[in-house]
């Protein structure tokens, strides 16, 4: 068994998990899909990390609380048990498609990636920077959010813009949620009856407060919704998804907004926040049984783009054998699960009304000839596994 500790940074948390992984067929605490075993040792989340009043003034001492909720739970980041630690990094540009060993020359590269994801990369940096300085010693690895997509082929990375342009400021289709389309499209090929001589080709609908939707052929990522930015496709909590650009043109030059106040907008005042004035779902759902018209617009809006990317999906695929859900919306609302697929029956789509609520595992009608499934993601089990295969090819070699 190899320990690796998972360090997802953010602007003002720190999410970790310690996992013991080895090369078995079962899985240990929830962390095992079959694919290798995998045990929680531990995890946790420290937050509010430097806002006024908190205890913990940054980063670096945010991983010492870390350590101490470690050593606590037996097993410290000083541990000399502890093989390696991964790291999430949200944009890898096009840098870097695959996890990386961390050096000063990535990191470097890294942060010169900032322009394209000014409010991730720093925070992701910061955690890098604080657990290289406490363990210099132990490989760490950085495992990008956009590698996964890095398949996409240039028809469909590439906007129709001002190729100079485009190049100089490297302005392309990057995708995001790279580590969730990961798990869940291989773990959900695993449910594919007759898949053609490819391999199986899956839709993943990430659904959370950001969601994102892939076209995955034979374990190939060849589609993806998010764009340059997680702005771009479906309505989210509080992005707006598709827009028509010339709409920021529109309120620049009749509201007289400024790009800030433009990208507030999109970002934080949008999606379902804009429509309805709540960002969960939960929230949303309860409004809509109780009749509430702006709700009830927000989630026909939501799961109308939803369909719509479905439909385009299956387009760039071909063939679909397997459709997953995943994220806190995607696992938790059979009523969007039924609202976006409702309608495609003619391509082979067809829920069991009882499985969907049930809302567990394939949740399809018998007859469907596509699978329609709820897949848990491990975002966590994926960069440790990433970060295992990284350090194991070093050893090698």
């Amino acid at each position: 068994m190899t320990h690796i500790l998972v360090i997802n940074s953010g602007s003002s948390s720190l999410k970790y998990r310690l996992l013991s992984i080895g090369d078995g067929d079962g899985g240990g605490n929830g962390d095992g899909d079959g694919q290798g075993t995998a045990v929680r040792l531990a995890s946790g989340l420290v937050e509010r990390i430097g806002e006024p009043g908190s205890p913990v003034a940054d980063h670096g001492a945010a991983l010492d609380a870390v350590s101490a909720e470690l050593a606590s739970a037996g097993f410290g980041i000083d541990s000399p048990e502890l093989t390696a630690i991964g790291h999430r990094v949200v944009h890898g540009g096009r840098d870097f498609t695959e996890p990386t060993l961390i050096t000063d020359e990535v990191a470097e590269r890294i942060e010169r990636l900032i322009p394209l994801a000014p409010l991730h990369n720093p925070a992701n940096l910061a955690g890098i920077e604080v657990a290289r300085r406490i363990r210099p010693d132990l490989p760490q690895v950085a495992v990008f959010d956009t590698a996964f997509h890095c398949t996409v082929p240039a028809a469909a990375a590439t906007y129709a813009i001002d190729r100079e342009t485009a190049e100089r400021y490297g302005i392309r289709r990057y995708g995001f949620h790279g580590t969730s389309h990961a798990y869940v499209s291989r773990a959900a090929a695993g449910l594919a009856d007759r898949p053609g001589p490819g391999g199986p080709n899956v839709i993943v609908l990430h659904l959370g407060n950001g969601a994102s939707a892939s076209a995955v052929a034979g374990g190939r990522c060849v589609e993806t919704s998010m764009g340059l930015t997680p702005l771009e496709g479906l309505v989210m909590g509080t992005r707006s998804g598709d827009v028509d650009p010339g709409v920021l043109m529109h309120l620049r030059r009749e509201a007289g907004m400024e790009v800030e106040r433009i990208d507030e907008l999109l970002n934080r005042r949008s999606g379902l926040l804009g429509l309805c004035g709540d960002n969960d779902m939960r929230a949303v759902e309860k409004r809509v049984a109780a009749g509430d018209p702006e709700a009830e617009l927000a989630h026909a809006v939501y799961c109308h783009r939803l369909r719509k990317y479905v439909g385009a999906y299956y387009a760039v695929l071909g063939t679909v054998d397997v459709i997953a859900f995943t994220g806190g919306i995607g696992e938790n609302s059979s009523l969007v699960r039924e609202r976006a697929l409702s309608g495609l029956e003619a391509l082979g789509i067809v829920l069991d009304a009882g499985l969907n609520a049930a809302g567990e595992g394939v949740i399809s009608a018998g007859g469907s000839r596509v699978k329609v499934a709820v897949v848990p993601t491990d975002e966590e089990l994926e960069i440790a596994r990433q970060t295992l295969d990284v350090i194991s090819r070093t050893d090698r070699g």
